[in-house]
C-alpha cells in the first residue's frame, strides 16, 4: 500500500523540478482578450467571458468587438466604434471580404498595442469560418510565437493551415455551430475557457516581473541555432545535435524545423523576429516543391530572412533530389513517367529532373548572392543529397545533381558567398560534425 506523504516530510522526496518552482505574487492580474463579432455571437461570447471571469485564480477579460454592426453591452470593453478611425469606410455596406480585412487589421492593431504594453497574456475567439479568418489573421500579425492563442471554430477539424500559418495558434473544434448556447457548445466553451486561462497564467508567470519558471542553468549566454530537417536527412540532424551538445555544452540551443512548408515559414518568421542567432539550413527541399508544384512549398520568401537579418547561415542541399506529393494517385498527370517513390501511403516522392535542379539552384543563388562576406556558406554534399540519392539508392542520379552543383558554383562566382564542395553524402556523420562546426565558427 502506498503511504501518502505528509507535510512534515522533507522536500527532497519531491522532484527537484517541482520543488524549485517559486510561488509568485503577481503585481497585476492575468488578462485574456476575447475577440469576436458581438452583433452575431454576443450570447456565446458573454458566456465565454463569464467562464473566464469565474476561473480560480482570477483572470480578467477584455472583450473586443469586431462585428459589422456596433453593439452596446456592459461586457464589451472595446466596442467596434473604438477600433475604427474616422478615415475608415462605412463598415455597414462593405463587401464581406473587405469587412473581414478591415476588422482584422483593426483588431491586430489593438492586440499589438495591448501586447506591447503587457496588458494581455492570452487571446481567445469563437466563431465560424469568417470569424476564424478574421481573428487568426490578427493573431498571426500582432502576436509572437509563444503567446497563448486559442480559437474555437467550426472549421478546426479540417485543413487549418490557412488559419494557423507559421504561427502557433491552437484550434478547438466546436462540434456544433457557434450559434446559440446548448449543452454541447457550453461544454466546449467551458473547456476552452479553462485552456486559455491556464495558458495565460503560465505565460504571465514566465514573462512577468517575478518569473515562476522552473529553475534551470543560466541561459544568458546561450545562442540559438535553427536547423531544418526531413525524414531523409534525420541522421545528419541527429548527429549535429549530439555533436553540438557534446562539444559546446550549455552554449547552444537548437530549434529543429521539419521542412514541410509550414516549418520553413515558421523558421523564417522566427529569424525575422530576431530570435535566431545562427541558421544551419541543412534541408532546403521546400524549394523543390515551390518549383515543381509539390505539397510542401514554403513560398517564395524561403532563404530570405537570414540574409536580411545578416546572421550567420550555412545552407546545404538536403532533399533537393525530391518533390513531395500525397498518395500516388494525386501526383499530377503532367508527371506521368517520372521516377516516383512511395515513402508511405500518404506521401509520394518524385525525383527532381535536370530542369528543376537548375531552377532550384537559380532560386538559391538569387536569394543568397547579396549576403555580406563571412555571413553565408553553401555546402554541397556530392555523395548524396538524402538517404534516397546516396550511392545505390532509389534516387541516385549524379548527372542531375551535377546540374544543381554547377548552377550554384557558377552563380556564386564573384559573390561573398563561400561554396564548399564535399565528397561525402549529407548523412555522413563527419560531414554533420564539420558543417556544424563551420556555423559555430561563423557565429564567433
Amino acid at each position: 500500500m502506498i503511504r501518502p506523504m505528509t507535510l512534515q516530510e522533507p522536500l527532497d522526496l519531491v522532484p527537484k523540478e517541482i520543488a524549485s518552482i517559486k510561488v509568485v505574487k503577481r503585481d497585476e492580474m492575468t488578462t485574456v482578450a476575447i475577440v469576436g463579432t458581438c452583433d452575431t455571437k454576443l450570447q456565446e461570447l458573454v458566456f465565454l467571458r463569464d467562464r473566464i471571469l469565474s476561473h480560480s485564480p482570477p483572470v480578467q477579460v477584455i472583450l473586443i468587438d469586431v462585428g459589422r454592426h456596433p453593439v452596446s453591452h456592459e461586457a464589451i470593453a472595446v466596442p467596434q466604434t473604438r477600433l475604427l478611425t474616422k478615415d475608415d469606410p462605412s463598415v455597414t455596406s462593405l463587401p464581406r471580404g473587405e469587412l473581414i480585412k478591415l476588422m482584422s487589421d483593426s483588431a491586430a492593431s489593438t492586440l499589438s498595442e495591448y501586447f506591447n504594453q503587457g496588458r494581455i497574456h492570452g487571446v481567445i475567439a469563437a466563431g465560424g469560418s469568417g470569424n476564424t479568418s478574421l481573428v487568426t489573421a490578427a493573431m498571426r500579425s500582432a502576436l509572437p510565437i509563444g503567446f497563448p492563442k486559442l480559437v474555437v471554430s467550426t472549421v478546426a477539424s479540417g485543413d487549418t493551415a490557412p488559419y494557423v500559418g507559421d504561427s502557433d495558434i491552437a484550434m478547438l473544434y466546436s462540434v456544433v455551430d457557434v450559434a446559440g448556447l446548448n449543452s454541447v457548445l457550453r461544454s466546449i466553451l467551458i473547456n476552452a475557457a479553462a485552456m486559455i486561462c491556464g495558458a495565460a497564467i503560465a505565460y504571465h508567470d514566465q514573462t512577468g516581473p517575478h518569473s515562476a519558471r522552473v529553475s534551470s542553468d543560466n541561459t544568458e549566454n546561450t545562442k540559438t541555432i535553427a536547423i531544418t530537417m526531413f525524414g531523409v536527412t534525420t541522421p545528419c540532424v541527429d548527429a549535429i545535435r549530439a555533436h553540438l551538445d557534446t562539444k559546446y555544452p550549455g552554449r547552444l540551443e537548437t530549434l529543429v524545423f521539419h521542412a514541410t512548408g509550414t516549418g520553413g515559414r515558421a523558421m523564417e518568421r522566427l529569424i525575422g523576429d530576431g530570435r535566431i542567432d545562427g541558421v544551419l539550413d541543412l534541408t532546403t527541399t521546400e524549394i523543390c516543391d515551390l518549383v515543381a508544384g509539390g505539397n510542401m512549398s514554403a513560398g517564395p520568401d524561403r532563404l530570405s530572412a537570414a540574409v536580411f537579418k545578416e546572421i550567420p547561415c550555412v545552407v546545404s542541399l538536403g532533399a533537393l533530389d525530391m518533390v513531395n506529393f500525397g498518395p500516388r494517385a494525386t501526383v499530377p498527370e503532367r508527371y506521368a513517367g517520372r521516377k516516383l517513390y512511395e515513402h508511405n501511403p500518404a506521401v509520394t516522392l518524385m525525383r527532381v529532373d535536370a530542369d528543376e535542379a537548375r531552377q532550384v539552384g537559380e532560386f538559391i543563388v538569387e536569394k543568397l548572392k547579396t549576403a555580406e562576406a563571412g555571413k553565408v556558406e553553401v555546402w554541397i554534399p556530392k555523395g548524396g543529397l538524402s538517404l534516397l540519392s546516396k550511392s545505390g539508392a532509389a534516387f541516385e542520379d549524379s548527372e542531375v545533381d551535377e546540374v544543381l552543383f554547377r548552377t550554384l558554383r557558377n552563380g556564386f562566382e564573384g559573390t561573398a558567398v563561400r561554396v564548399v564542395e564535399d565528397q561525402r553524402d549529407i548523412n555522413d556523420e563527419e560531414f554533420a560534425r564539420d558543417i556544424a562546426d563551420a556555423l559555430v565558427s561563423m557565429m564567433g
